[in-house]
């Protein structure tokens, strides 16, 4: 008979273990990522705000905590560790970090430690092409993709746009690095890529593409000018902060939570801060998923997903479930008498 009296054994996934789980089912994820949206909009998640680990000698590095609980069918609780430094590209290795810790909704014992780089990378490349998807319902088919950004970000986004039925004519790059532009065109080639083009200036990049995705690392807003978008493309602004107020108000705008997004200098809540209101902000995905808001054609569309911890936790209580390669740690929990003995 199972003792019931101790919490289950606490277990490490390792990011081999981790990737072994996703890989290849990348389908799988789409629908998973869209049902946690959904449980989201129904009210059956918790997520607080994100908070904002800052160093005030290197404002460029930050690490973030997203606590989050979910509900529903996943029934789990958590939080993502997510570091930010952008110098270790320099260094060669990749700008993120992360952990997930799992909680177990009956008791609050901690389940899993889960190498989490991959997680975000495919929860937020999942949320992107599910967007991608449904904003895209009504308009022509986009068939040229602009790359802003080419590092392990775009790489998922890519690999989960094409799961997700898109096939590119064209795909264009353009990378303040030519050498990360040029790895990138690489991997596009390796991946059955139709055409590619590696672009010398951003403007020609974005007047080109009829779908753009931007995931880089800018901090402050890059692109100015409206008139770059006068063929109103849709907008995957996954990095979230390189689009001016300018832009952003002249774009119908799309986000994954109202609060979250409007916070911590997005582009949305920059143009917060200009307007004095949020009449900018048309609708979250929930809405457009369930029907409730269908996006203009005639417009720029721009969807910005600050990124929801209840996301990384459907992706990782699917990795949990999933994988047998956890490395149990059977002494982790050592105090379980009040009284001792």
């Amino acid at each position: 008979m199972a003792d019931t009296t101790r919490p289950r054994p606490f277990v490490v996934i390792s990011g081999k273990a981790v990737h072994d789980a996703v890989h290849g089912r990348e389908k799988e994820l789409l629908d998973l990522v869209e049902h946690g949206y959904r449980l989201h909009g129904e009210g059956k998640t918790v997520n607080p705000p994100s908070y904002f680990l800052r160093f005030p000698d290197e404002p460029a590095n930050r690490i973030i905590a997203l606590p989050s609980s979910v509900g529903g069918d996943v029934a789990v609780s958590g939080i993502k560790w997510i570091s930010s430094f952008p110098a270790n590209v320099g260094k060669g290795i990749p700008r993120a970090s992360a952990v997930v810790v799992l909680n177990d909704q009956e008791t609050g014992y901690p389940l899993a430690c889960l190498e989490g780089s991959i997680i975000s990378a495919v929860r937020t490349a999942a949320s992107a092409a599910v967007a991608a998807v449904k904003l895209s319902e009504g308009r022509p088919k986009p068939t040229k993709l602009g790359i802003v950004g080419t590092g392990l970000i775009a790489r998922f986004v890519h690999i989960y746009l094409k799961s997700a039925g898109f096939e590119f004519e064209e795909i264009g790059l353009f990378d303040h690095s030519a050498e990360h532009a040029q790895g990138f065109a690489g991997y596009l080639e390796r991946a059955g890529a139709h055409r590619t083009t590696v672009h010398n200036d951003m403007e020609s990049l974005v007047r080109s593409a009829d779908l753009l995705l931007f995931a880089t690392t800018a901090g402050t807003p890059h692109v100015e000018d409206p008139g770059w978008f006068g063929h109103h493309p849709l907008v995957l602004h996954v990095s979230l902060r390189d689009l001016s107020p300018e832009v952003v108000l002249d774009s119908c705008n799309v986000v994954d939570d109202v609060e979250h997004c409007l916070k911590a200098s997005t582009s949305v809540h920059l143009a917060e801060q200009v307007t004095n209101n949020r009449d900018h902000v048309h609708a979250t995905l929930y809405e457009v998923l369930t029907g409730a808001f269908t996006p203009p054609k005639d417009r720029t569309v721009v969807f910005s997903p600050f990124g929801l911890g209840v996301l990384d936790l459907v992706v990782s209580r699917h990795v949990y479930d999933r994988t047998a390669d956890g490395v149990a740690v059977d002494d982790f929990f050592h105090e379980l008498s009040r009284y001792g003995g």
